[in-house]
């Protein structure tokens, strides 16, 4: 199950005016006996992929659609995968012009970047996040208690 909070602009508002745009939750269901995600959890990184994408589209930042699909995509990936947790939180923040991206699990743990290997079949979600920052002007990080992982983007000029 998916909830969101989502703020209404009316439609005079500006376009990338400062402020949350996005704070959505996901329940996970527990684990299965050998420790594994269920498939329902998996398929809540779906769905707040296209929520993230929705909310950008209505604030006007569609120029950024389909970097933040990635990584959104990874990061809550990675929560639902290696955190054991029951709840993710997604939340979007513009500030002076740049994207603010989290995702809370609540669970201690840092993220690292691997060095993986061509032959691996996993393990490069957080170089492509590092990747799509650079790119953009931002920078990514966890929290002090490694419960939150963030990154940030740079809105480009229209």
């Amino acid at each position: 199950m998916v909830t969101t909070k989502a703020v209404r602009m009316p439609s005079s508002a500006l376009l990338h005016r400062d402020g949350e745009l996005l704070k959505a939750q996901i329940n996970i269901t527990s684990r299965t006996s050998n420790g594994l995600p269920r498939p329902e959890g998996a398929a809540q990184v779906g769905a707040m992929r296209r929520i993230a994408a929705t909310r950008l589209k209505y604030y006007g930042l569609d120029m950024l659609i389909g970097e933040v699909m990635i990584i959104v995509s990874e990061l809550v990936t990675n929560a639902v995968l290696h955190s054991g947790t029951r709840q993710i939180i997604l939340s979007l923040r513009l500030k002076h012009g740049v994207l603010h991206i989290a995702v809370a699990d609540g669970m201690p743990g840092c993220a690292h970047r691997k060095d993986v290997d061509e032959d691996a079949e996993s393990g490069r979600g957080l170089a492509l996040v590092e990747a799509l920052v650079l790119e953009n002007g931002g920078r990514w990080g966890t929290s002090s208690d490694g419960s939150k992982t963030w990154c940030s983007l740079v809105v480009p000029p229209e």
